[in-house]
């Protein structure tokens, strides 16, 4: 099958897989790139199946989105592999560790969560419609993306960073960002969380609407081991927002367990 493409800098043992999420793309990790790169890691930025160039899978499931990200993790072929997924990567980085344990050596599951919403159809797809709406008015993905792209920053957030945020989002293919978020509403690892083995970091945001940090403080708890951290005045793009504090608290993790 077609490989999904990637960026990549740096070189050493341990590569670090970067995930984006729905609303993202491989250029959402312009600034973390270069920081693990400096620090001895080699930091890879995928675009998962459907954005930027590279090939839908299908079904475009969690499960399968996980299968091409074992994919490029066998292309790469690092002695260890970290997995750092943000909102929707975070729970592709799940379903990855929970289908092929032995090939994840460790896990950064930021702004994300275990499940998605409530346990109920309805709920789901009155979710997808209401997200939908403005795509099946004909707004387009460059009409739909500014608005929640300022839900998802703090107050005062920078507005060249809400910009690049904006333009990354415009650039989802309409069929691709549907198919996403038809994906992750019905995502639910929480029975995999206890079996999870290998060393692991829940990193929220304060300000987050979208993964509340309890969830993530929670979800923390019953990983084993698992350690828990919220970077303070962010919203749900807190790595976009606040690139070096988020870059300094990934760094702080890989360097106590996966020193260069």
């Amino acid at each position: 099958m077609t490989l999904p493409n990637y960026s990549e800098q740096g070189t050493g043992d341990t590569a670090v897989f970067l995930l984006h999420g729905v609303g993202g793309g491989r250029q959402a990790w312009t600034q973390t790139l270069p920081a693990l790169a400096s620090h001895g890691y080699r930091a890879i930025a995928w675009n998962a199946p459907g954005y930027g160039g590279s090939a839908l899978v299908e079904p475009y499931t969690t499960l399968e989105l996980a299968r091409a990200l074992h994919r490029v993790i066998a292309h790469v072929g690092a002695g260890r592999n970290v997995v750092l997924g943000h909102s929707m990567g975070g729970m592709i980085a799940q379903e990855a560790v929970a289908l092929e344990p032995c090939n994840i050596h460790g896990l950064i599951l930021f702004a994300t969560s275990p499940a998605f919403g409530k346990p109920d159809g309805d709920w789901q797809q009155q979710f997808l419609q209401s997200r939908f709406a403005p795509l099946d008015a004909g707004a387009g993905m460059a009409g739909l993306a500014p608005e929640l792209v300022r839900l998802m920053f703090a107050p005062g957030a920078s507005n060249i960073d809400m910009a690049a945020a904006v333009a990354l989002m415009s650039g989802v293919p309409e069929a691709t960002y549907r198919a996403a978020l038809s994906a992750i509403v019905s995502f639910n690892r929480l029975d995999n969380l206890p079996h999870i083995k290998v060393p692991t970091l829940c990193l929220a945001c304060e300000l987050d609407k979208n993964a509340a940090p309890l969830v993530m403080e929670k979800m923390a708890a019953r990983i084993t081991g698992a350690e828990y951290a919220c970077l303070p005045g962010v919203g749900h793009l807190g790595s976009m927002e606040q690139p070096d504090e988020f870059n300094s608290a990934v760094l702080k993790f890989l360097k106590q367990h996966f020193p260069t």
